[in-house]
């Protein structure tokens, strides 16, 4: 397969299966770690109604999901494409950056989580799953 069909499509099958990995880990968070009482996290008002009854252990999924679905969404890129390996890696990784920063825009978590979700989360995790690819092939 050409390089550039194999890196256009390793960059699709990554970013489907770096939002699923997101996803699924969201979906799970609450049976894991239940939601604060009354709080209703199916809508976005009633997360933002909700944000302040959080505590510390209720953002251990969503930093989780935000790192492990950009270094899994990385980590396929650069399994699957022909070149570049390192670079699709990290526009997966600023692609999940563009979300997450979106979310902070969007609910009211604490600066501390922001700052952390924003730093660590992306951009390090996206170079971590494509950099480990990179490493085991030489």
């Amino acid at each position: 397969m050409h390089p550039i069909l194999r890196n256009i499509l390793g960059f699709i099958a990554g970013l489907f299966i770096g939002s699923m990995v997101n996803m699924g880990l969201i979906m799970i968070s609450g049976s894991v770690i239940p939601l604060p009482e009354g709080v209703d996290n199916s809508t976005e008002e009633g997360l933002k109604a909700g944000m302040h009854l959080f505590e510390p252990k209720h953002f251990i999924f969503p930093f989780l999901a935000h790192a492990l679905g950009t270094f899994v969404g990385a980590l396929v890129t650069a399994l699957l494409a022909g070149s570049h390996k390192i670079k699709l890696g990290m526009l997966i990784g600023l692609l999940f950056l563009a979300g997450g920063i979106y979310m902070v825009i969007l609910l009211p978590a604490p600066l501390w989580f922001n700052l952390l979700d924003l730093t660590l989360a992306y951009l390090p995790m996206a170079y971590l799953g494509a950099g480990l690819v990179t490493r085991k092939r030489k």
